[in-house]
């Protein structure tokens, strides 16, 4: 089905199923602008072709007038559907057409900017050299999941996942950590107890929609909570890691990310008595009967993969 793989394409004799691939694209999209770059089309094309999809079907999809994409009520449920029927067709292409074990159709994978390009890129890339006739497509992005937009077949998360009505797989054990430079450590003493941390310069990572300056610890018998403080923030991990080793102050982050720094020395844990609450890297996918093959070889791979990843690089 070759309409089916361009979906931005104007012209005649579309079906229905290319329709649904458009609104699949606008649906997982931030902006009306961001559809059209990726359907390879002008943005009055995509408007048109939108306005028109709601003139078939009778009802409006998309709410006009916000600065960000947002989908109706309608448009929500409607992208759901798309999103599962477009998956059970492409199963049974590949069932048809290849009987060999190799995958077919496309592939979402949704990770965080860190995570995803340190990691999760790079795996993908393996993955689709083992599998040609896939394409392979990873969003990063610093945002907050969106579990109900259904943007992606599968999503890397870590920590606790925000949406029960996903279906989850832990990948990888991982758990944040406070710490920073030897020089920072140095120059301002080294906290002896949770509490010390209000007196410190904290750099704060904002991600997702959590009170970021709020840093948890604890573990499953008791959690306890400090509100930090310090010049510094961002939305960026490779950021605020990158200020703790110039000596900027402490950061709260994953061991994924500064298990190599503290293994080197260049950054040190505080505090390493006090338990830091879990925070393991999880697959989520579709709470569906029905999970396409390469989504479920594609977790498959990841879970072997990733911890083995991890733990070489730490020990690199």
């Amino acid at each position: 089905m070759e309409s089916l793989r361009r979906p931005g394409r104007p012209g005649a004799g579309r079906s229905p199923l290319d329709d649904l691939e458009f609104f699949q694209v606008v649906a997982s999209s931030e902006t009306l602008t961001a559809a059209s770059r990726e359907l390879g089309c002008s943005l009055p094309v995509v408007s048109k072709r939108l306005s028109a999809l709601e003139r078939r079907l009778d009802v409006r999809l998309v709410q006009r007038g916000a600065r960000r994409l947002v989908l109706t009520s309608e448009g929500e449920l409607y992208a759901a559907r798309v999103s599962t029927i477009l998956d059970q067709v492409r199963e049974l292409e590949d069932s048809l057409t290849d009987r060999s074990g190799g995958l077919r159709g496309s592939l979402t994978v949704e990770a965080t900017l860190g995570l995803g390009r340190a990691h999760i890129a790079p795996l993908l890339g393996e993955f689709a050299e083992a599998h040609p006739d896939l394409h392979v497509r990873l969003q990063t992005s610093d945002l907050p999941l969106r579990p109900h937009r259904r943007e992606f077949d599968v999503a890397v998360h870590v920590g606790a996942p925000p949406d029960s009505s996903l279906r989850m797989r832990r990948l990888a054990e991982n758990r944040r950590v406070p710490c920073a430079a030897p020089s920072y450590l140095a120059r301002h003493g080294t906290p002896a107890t949770v509490e010390d941390l209000a007196e410190h310069d904290c750099i704060v990572l904002r991600e997702n929609e959590s009170d970021y300056a709020l840093w948890r610890f604890g573990d499953t018998t008791g959690t306890r909570h400090i509100r930090v403080h310090g010049s510094l923030s961002s939305n960026d991990g490779d950021v605020v890691t990158g200020w703790a080793l110039e000596g900027r102050g402490i950061v709260m982050r994953s061991e994924w990310h500064v298990g190599p720094h503290l293994e080197r020395g260049e950054l040190v844990q505080v505090l390493p008595g006090v338990p830091t609450p879990t925070a393991d890297i999880y697959a989520l996918i579709e709470d569906d009967a029905h999970i396409p093959r390469r989504v479920s070889r594609i977790v498959d791979f990841l879970a072997a993969r990733l911890p083995r990843r991890l733990r070489h690089r730490q020990e690199e």
